[in-house]
């Protein structure tokens, strides 16, 4: 980032994760947010997702292209593959998913979560870097922060989810509330316990494969981000009708 600096901020939902860095990527204004904290420190259950949404908003930010390391639980997409996911499967039970807790109440559309401009992006200039990855998937958002059984994982199969993870949820409803265009590059470190060939997962398999990937996803953004120049999308439309109760 050209010109980058460090910015601590605050609003009305608390303290985001970690200071905002801004700065310029290829002449675009970005904002940079550590989900997890600078050293990793934030288990996914007590990120203040809310927070952190509202922290972007308030700094005039229309895109999000949010990375997340995810456990494969399809045999065809590989350590080091990248997806570009068009659905998520909720199965956390701790979060607050919204913005709207009293007063009013928000029943915002979910049926495309993803910013299907944005994945259209991000799979375009995939291609162009010949980078492997999906266009699409279904990420499966668990509590965490243990991974599966081989049960569980098993199940997640049969319900045709096609990554797991434990970040994307409520991150992804914030921002559709935010009226934020938002799209996430699924990083895939390793193959959820399914495989009964394979050994469990370990966080050193995740941290060894999240290492060799960081650098292709960093060009990714790089390349990406000078491209979105649309300035209106469905994503920022929604909120403005799902919204009852009030003055």
């Amino acid at each position: 980032m050209k010109g980058a600096k460090e910015v601590y901020v605050t609003t009305k939902f608390g303290n985001p994760s970690s200071g905002l860095t801004i700065g310029k990527i290829n002449d675009i204004e970005a904002v940079v947010i550590a989900r997890h904290g600078k050293r990793h420190t934030i288990m996914p259950s007590n990120v203040n997702y809310k927070a952190n949404i509202w922290a972007l908003k308030e700094q005039g930010c229309t895109h999000i292209i949010a990375t997340t390391a995810c456990g494969s639980l399809r045999e065809e997409i590989k350590p080091g593959h990248l997806v570009f996911c068009d659905q998520f499967i909720d199965r956390t039970t701790k979060r607050a998913s919204t913005f709207y807790e009293s007063d009013k109440v928000c029943h915002i559309p979910m049926a495309e979560p993803f910013c299907g401009k944005l994945r259209k992006l991000l799979s375009e200039t995939a291609s162009e870097m010949n980078l492997e990855h999906h266009k699409k998937g279904t990420v499966i958002t668990i509590e965490g922060p243990r991974f599966s059984t081989k049960a569980e994982s098993h199940m997640y199969r049969q319900w045709r989810a096609d990554v797991i993870n434990m970040s994307t949820v409520p991150e992804v409803v914030l921002a559709r509330e935010a009226g934020i265009c938002y799209a996430i590059v699924a990083m895939s470190t390793d193959y959820d316990c399914f495989m009964e060939d394979r050994a469990p997962v370990t966080i050193n398999e995740v941290l060894k494969v999240m290492k060799q990937n960081a650098e292709n996803v960093k060009k990714l953004l790089i390349a990406t981000i000078p491209k979105i120049n649309y300035l209106e999308c469905q994503c920022r439309e929604d909120i403005k009708t799902a919204v009852i109760g009030g003055n």
